[in-house]
């Protein structure tokens, strides 16, 4: 029987060496399978189908803050404005007492015009009247600066809504007055909420 220096067998030793070196079962690769599975469909659900458009949050939330910078606007400078959108754009005007006509706000660039992603299409509706928007022109000295939204001098505003949707796509964000000329902000995915009736005390 073979000895090592210390005078201990070692015959024992390539046994224990084989039994260490086994492969894995068929059961236990079939487990390492199904863990990988179902981690990989967690994945697919959390980022392909509930996946958020952000560039479409960003652009409403962009139009919602100009619309409160529009409106402070008008009140300093006691100033009729308003909002005017073609199918892809949109843009701050002014009305202009010595021209007697609306024009673009050239003196503030904050308010200048905005161009939409391609595939984010505008939805208007004015007075509960959904409003068809013009395709941009290329010689701007012909166009109608008409806004459809108006923002008086006083901080009112007209009622309107305005939908961003992004085609191919169910959702959308939505900004619209309230009766109490309030502007709020409904990103995709958020309910707008309903306030309970004010009940008058009984006399």
């Amino acid at each position: 029987m073979p000895t090592s220096e210390t005078g201990t067998s070692t015959s024992n030793r390539p046994r224990a060496i084989v039994g260490r070196e086994r492969g894995f079962t068929l059961i236990e690769i079939m487990v390492v399978v199904a863990i990988i599975g179902l981690v990989t469909a967690a994945v697919l659900l959390n980022f392909g189908g509930n996946q958020r458009d952000t560039e479409l949050e960003q652009e409403a939330q962009r139009l919602d803050v100009l619309l409160d910078y529009a409106r402070e606007q008008a009140e300093l400078q006691t100033r009729d404005f308003g909002l005017r959108f073609t199918d892809h754009a949109y843009e701050f005007v002014v009305y202009d007492v010595i021209q007697d006509k609306w024009r673009p706000v050239d003196e503030d660039d904050a308010l200048r015009e905005r161009p939409l992603p391609d595939d984010v299409e505008p939805l208007v509706t004015v007075e509960g009247r959904h409003i068809v928007l013009a395709v941009k022109k290329a010689d701007t000295d012909l166009d109608d600066f008409t806004p459809q939204i108006m923002v008086f001098a006083n901080g009112d505003v007209s009622s309107f809504e305005v939908a961003l949707h992004r085609e191919g796509a169910d959702a959308r964000a939505r900004i619209y007055a309230t009766d109490d000329s309030r502007i709020k902000l409904l990103q995709p995915g958020e309910v707008e909420e309903k306030t309970p009736p004010v009940r008058s005390v009984a006399r």
